[in-house]
């Protein structure tokens, strides 16, 4: 499902690529907003932080701030959550890497629009 692109409460992710070894995902967190502290049974990923500072990721509890032309690594199951605490959209690249890519893959730990 190549160049989908879905709004979500905190923002947007479109596929870029998606094949049988790996999906590539543009995400747009917007200011404010956090997507869900969550897990992946099936994937690891890989994200680039192309546009905006300041946000901060909260990897199996530890937080950071991320830059951009950060590069983070999400093993398998590691919990993990980016929140935008600035004024500007934050924007990075995702490629997933595993046995299966599907948006039902998420196991949500807390949730702030109520999807836990």
């Amino acid at each position: 499902m190549e160049n989908y692109k879905e709004t979500r409460p905190w923002g947007t992710f479109e596929n870029l690529l998606d094949t049988d070894y790996c999906k590539v995902k543009q995400i747009v967190i917007k200011p404010g907003q956090a997507p869900s502290y969550q897990y992946h049974f099936k994937r690891s990923e890989i994200w680039t932080i192309v546009v905006g500072s300041g946000g901060e990721l909260k990897l199996d509890g530890d937080v950071t701030k991320v830059t951009t032309g950060q590069i983070i690594h999400v093993p398998f199951e590691a919990k993990h959550q980016i929140k935008n605490s600035t004024d500007e959209d934050l924007i990075f690249i995702e490629v997933q890497m595993g046995e299966y890519f599907g948006e039902d893959d998420i196991v949500r730990l807390e949730d702030k629009y109520g999807r836990t």
